[in-house]
């Protein structure tokens, strides 16, 4: 008997241990891009004049944030790192950093270009988001619920 409930209690933490390891694995971690590409996100072209500025939008139903910026097509602004300045609670505000362009010579139209991230863990969707970029911060609505309209990419 003592030998069936040891080795219950060892399968049973093993099952605990190989399910935290899973659900740490499935969690989005860091603050890198998960992707880059020319244009704006499916779904979230801005109405009306371009101007340049930088545009947000939240994408994949919130679980991540697009930046788009502005640049030449040969030598786009592309952001590298999202970092939290302010947590839910205390502002809701991140910033996102854009290494120098390249030394080197860029065509001279202006084109957007979106990075997305994954949504930091400590900002919320339920609250107007202050994206600081490029020395200019803009604000990211609340993120609205539209069933049926997939704004993944």
């Amino acid at each position: 008997m003592a030998t069936t409930l040891r080795t219950r209690r060892l399968v049973l933490a093993t099952v605990v241990a190989a399910s935290a390891l899973l659900l740490t694995g499935c969690a989005p971690i860091g603050n890198t891009p998960t992707g880059n590409f020319p244009g704006f996100p499916e779904g979230t072209e801005p109405s009306g004049d371009v101007t340049g500025e930088p545009h947000a939008a939240w994408v994949s139903e919130g679980d991540k944030i697009a930046i788009t910026l502005f640049g030449s097509s040969t030598c786009p602004y592309i952001a590298s790192t999202i970092n939290v300045v302010k947590k839910a609670d205390e502002g809701n505000a991140v910033s996102i950093e854009v290494p120098p362009l390249p030394d080197q010579p860029c065509t001279m139209d202006l084109v957007p270009h979106t990075t997305e991230f994954w949504t930091p863990q400590d900002v919320t969707t339920t609250k107007p988001l202050q994206i600081t970029v490029l020395d200019q911060t803009i604000e990211l609505p609340i993120k609205s619920y539209n069933p049926g309209q997939d704004t993944s990419h």
